[in-house]
């Protein structure tokens, strides 16, 4: 037996051996997949993902963001917001400058929504 010879043999052997292996992942996977829908971790587990990822700021959220009162126009909002988000530029963290555009966003919304829930 020469040296090309027995590298092929390996080869073969190689091809085979990855072969089997992802088959028994594949089964692996599938019966994991199985065992946890019976057991309702999947939906349970894929319910939460969902409402992590899906987590909408409130009004009350937003105002306590802001620091605004309920009854408080659009444009003291837009104030409030454009200090807080130049102060958080200057020297503050990009966590809370985003914090406070989402609450501003969120604002914005139940501001539209009011406008055009008057002009209906």
């Amino acid at each position: 037996m020469d040296w090309g010879e027995a590298s092929r043999i390996i080869a073969q052997l190689l091809v085979m051996g990855s072969g089997v292996l992802v088959r028994a992942v594949a089964q692996a996977y599938r019966q994991a997949l199985a065992n946890a829908s019976k057991t309702g971790v999947a939906q349970e587990t894929l319910q939460n993902a969902v409402l992590k990822g899906s987590k909408i700021m409130t009004e009350q959220e937003a105002r306590q963001i802001l620091g605004v009162p309920e009854k408080s126009s659009w444009e003291e909002i837009l104030q409030k917001y454009d200090n807080l988000f130049e102060r958080n530029a200057k020297n503050g963290s990009f966590y809370l400058q985003s914090k406070v555009h989402r609450a501003k966003e969120c604002l914005e919304n139940v501001h539209r929504g009011k406008d055009q829930g008057a002009v209906s």
